[in-house]
C-alpha cells in the first residue's frame, strides 16, 4: 500500500469515527430533532388541519408554497438568518417568535409556548436544517 492510499484510507477511518462518535454522544439531541420533525410533519397545533409542511413542503428541505399558490424558499438557512427585523411587525423577531407566528396565522392553531418541549424539538429541526451555512443575522431565505 503507498503512502497516498494510506493517508486517505486512514483519513476516511477517522472521519467515520468521529461521526459514528459524534452521533453517539448526542442521542437526546438526535431524539429532540426527531420529535421537532415529527411536529413538523404531523402537528396541527389544534388548528385548521394544515400542519407545517402542508406549506413548507419535503418537511421544509424543499421549496414552499401557501395552499394560495404563492411561492417562497426553503427552510435551509432558515435558522442562520434570525434574529431578524420584521417591517411588518416593525420589530425584531427571532425563530420561537416566526414559529408562533406561523402556527397562529397559517395554521390557526395554538402555538408552542417558549422554552416548551415542543418548541425546543421544532427549533432544533428547523436548525437542523441549516447545519453548515454561514450566519446571516437579518439575511434573506435561500
Amino acid at each position: 500500500m503507498n503512502r497516498i492510499t494510506l493517508f486517505f484510507s486512514g483519513a476516511i477511518m477517522v472521519l467515520f469515527a468521529s461521526m459514528l462518535y459524534s452521533a453517539a454522544t448526542e442521542p437526546q439531541l438526535e431524539k429532540t430533532i426527531q420529535k421537532g420533525k415529527y411536529l413538523f410533519i404531523h402537528g396541527t397545533f389544534g388548528g385548521n388541519g394544515m400542519t407545517c409542511e402542508t406549506c413548507h413542503t419535503a418537511a421544509g428541505a424543499g421549496p414552499g408554497k401557501t395552499p394560495g399558490g404563492m411561492k417562497f424558499t426553503s427552510l435551509a438557512n432558515a435558522a442562520t438568518i434570525f434574529p431578524r427585523f420584521n417591517p411588518k411587525n416593525n420589530k425584531v423577531i427571532t425563530l420561537e417568535d416566526q414559529i408562533r407566528n406561523c402556527t397562529v396565522g397559517a395554521l390557526q392553531g395554538k402555538p408552542p409556548a417558549y422554552g416548551s418541549t415542543e418548541m425546543n424539538a421544532l427549533v432544533s429541526y428547523i436548525t437542523s436544517l441549516s447545519q453548515g451555512k454561514p450566519m446571516n443575522m437579518g439575511g434573506k431565505p435561500k
